[in-house]
């Protein structure tokens, strides 16, 4: 494998692109007009525009991408995640092409694409699952006669769903009627599919993952869990690993049944197993994701691995070369998601100019981002800026870390999700181990965050922050959301 087009932008083009020129492999990136001059562009040893700023008229063009990997002599198309990461006629049209899809097969893609799909294939494999139907709801009242053996409340899922999307909680049968009709006509809008399911819902769950790696000898591990319970409208913001609450014995279980959802699908390469974690630390299989997660780092962290590196190994058609028994965790690692987000304002998006920004420095501090100061956060992607991990030996040392990498981190122009990230290091809940995905919920106190929203605003005004025009007007009033807020939740991916 001697050059690599990696088929995506921003931050994990550039963490893709770096693994690569350390294993000799030269790279292409692919960019919309917005992007042109992204930083993942200045590092490719080849760029080439693909189109206009929309994801639907660029970074979604199939034919297009596999046409420019072959013109510029490709032997392989890393997908990121996100865009075209999960689509298995992508991947088969990038093996059909004669180029190395850097992932799993179009056929696992459809088997765990699909969530009744996934369940069914699983169930062989004796994986706990929530309660519920193993089949596509189509019939109401049937379906009203299962939610009441299942017993309420239920939750409604849409089948090809994500993200929160076509998901709906019942928790009475007077409601189950109206409750389906909206989930089935959410899913159909945002998947063109409105196939839903019931599972019993389970109320505060812990959202924890196990990362897996398998390659093409039918070679399996799990490389231990990350925790992922700390999210926003579905969407995680802090990650850390391993989790505060398993034990051994809970951690092993969960390890050997991700591995078994990944034997259900002949899976190769890197993928996730998701699993909701009751209060009693029962746990149950959600899903999978087919792809590198945003928030791999934090594992890479604790076994000592490069997830892109044993990606590309694998898809080259090398063996592991390692076993279970040979893989330890060591220290802690948390993960921050840094996104162009007002927690003030129900974290709604926020656009401008990065005026000032400075990433923090240190021992066991790990920046991935895809920005440098001066330039416009585009409002047609996803928010994310940055991811800010830390690692220590201890989870209090990676905490602390932590809020030392935050205050130093020094963001104008915009409002982001440090201030929030801070608030969660920092409360009881979190430093107990004692949260769920209801943190926001139940804990979150967003007038907290106004002393230090107030104190940034000062210390960049005293320190003369000018910006191109040599005005203030770019300072924004952290209270002010964008006006461009709701096109760019109409428009922006979700991982």
């Amino acid at each position: 494998m001697k050059k690599i087009l990696v088929a995506n932008r921003g931050e994990i083009a550039l963490r893709v692109m770096r693994t690569a020129k350390e294993m000799g492999i030269k790279t292409v990136a692919v960019y919309s007009e917005a992007d042109r001059g992204a930083l993942h562009v200045r590092y490719a040893d080849e760029a080439v525009c693909i189109g206009p700023p929309p994801s639907s008229q660029s970074y979604l063009l199939m034919d297009k991408i596999i046409d420019e990997a072959n013109r510029l002599n490709a032997d392989a198309i890393h997908p990121g995640y996100g865009f075209l990461s999960e689509n298995p006629v992508f991947a088969d049209k990038v093996k059909a092409a004669g180029i190395t899809f850097i992932g799993p097969t179009g056929d696992a893609m459809r088997t765990m694409g699909s969530k009744i799909g996934a369940k069914q294939a699983v169930e062989k494999f004796n994986v706990p699952m929530v309660p519920g139907t193993k089949e596509a709801l189509r019939d109401i009242n049937e379906g009203k006669k299962i939610a009441s053996n299942i017993g309420y409340p239920v939750l409604i899922k849409a089948s090809a769903g994500g993200g929160g999307k076509g998901m709906r909680v019942v928790n009475k049968e007077e409601e189950f009627e109206e409750q389906i009709k909206l989930a089935q006509g959410e899913a159909k809008s945002a998947f063109g599919d409105d196939a839903v399911f019931i599972e019993k819902y389970v109320g505060s769950p812990r959202h924890i993952e196990i990362q897996i790696l398998g390659d093409n000898f039918g070679n399996i591990v799990y490389l231990f869990e990350r925790e992922c319970s700390i999210q926003r409208r579905h969407q995680k913001l802090v990650e850390e690993a391993p989790s505060s609450c398993l034990t051994p014995e809970i951690r092993k279980a969960m390890g050997e049944a991700a591995v078994n959802v990944a034997k259900a699908c002949n899976y190769t390469g890197a993928g996730t197993v998701e699993f909701l974690v009751d209060e009693q630390l029962n746990f149950y299989f959600l899903e999978m994701n087919t792809r590198l997660q945003v928030e791999h780092p934090v594992t890479e962290q604790i076994v000592g691995l490069d997830l892109v590196k044993e990606q590309i190994r694998v898809a080259k058609g090398e063996a592991l070369g390692y076993t279970q028994n040979d893989l330890k965790i060591n220290g802690h690692a948390m993960e921050l998601r840094i996104c162009a987000e007002d927690p003030l304002n129900n974290f709604l998006p926020d656009i401008g100019r990065l005026n000032t920004y400075k990433t923090p420095q240190g021992y066991g501090i790990r920046v991935d981002d895809s920005f440098e100061e001066g330039m416009e956060i585009p409002i047609h992607y996803d928010p994310m800026i940055a991811k800010l991990i830390t690692f220590g030996s201890t989870r209090e040392e990676a905490i602390n870390r932590m809020l030392r990498a935050i205050d130093d981190y020094q963001i104008t122009g915009i409002q982001t999700t440090l201030s929030f990230g801070k608030y969660v290091m920092q409360h009881p809940a979190f430093l107990s181990g004692n949260f769920d995905t209801k943190f926001i919920e139940k804990h979150f106190n967003p007038e907290s965050l106004v002393p230090s929203y107030s104190h940034n605003a000062q210390a960049a005004l005293a320190a003369g922050v000018l910006f191109n025009n040599n005005t203030a007007t770019d300072v924004k009033d952290s209270n002010q959301p964008s006006t461009n807020s709701s096109r760019w939740i109409q428009q922006r991916k979700t991982y």
